[in-house]
């Protein structure tokens, strides 16, 4: 069975940092893409970061100059470093990773989720 598994979100005050950290096993293949996104109440999810292998970066408007992303040596691993962090960073964080794994039906090429992670940050 395939799983991401997220861990280090939780309540830090505004200014504050938080590191994620996001860790692929199971029957895969191959990854390409890992990345975050996120979901506040109320909100559809969106993007917060992606890297590829190469380490090619793409990041939101919104977290740009504050957030860094980056793979782990094992190359199955993502962190995600959140500085300077506002309450309106609030959300559900989520781990993502696309590649040939193998799924219910067989080997498909698509993408992983986490369960996701909570990050809170106060005012």
């Amino acid at each position: 069975q395939v799983q991401l598994v997220e861990s280090g979100g939780g309540l830090v005050q505004a200014g504050g940092s938080l590191r994620l950290s996001c860790v692929a096993s199971g029957s895969i293949f191959s990854i390409t893409a890992m990345g975050w996104y996120r979901q506040a109440p109320g909100k559809q999810r969106e993007l917060v970061a992606t890297v590829t292998p190469g380490g090619t970066t793409n990041y939101a408007d919104s977290v740009k100059g504050r957030f860094t992303i980056s793979r782990g040596d094992a190359k199955n691993t993502v962190y995600l470093q959140m500085n300077s962090l506002k309450p309106e960073d609030t959300a559900v964080y989520y781990c993502n990773a696309y590649g040939t794994h193998l799924g219910t039906t067989g080997w498909r090429t698509g993408d992983i989720w986490g369960q996701g992670t909570q990050v809170a940050v106060s005012s």
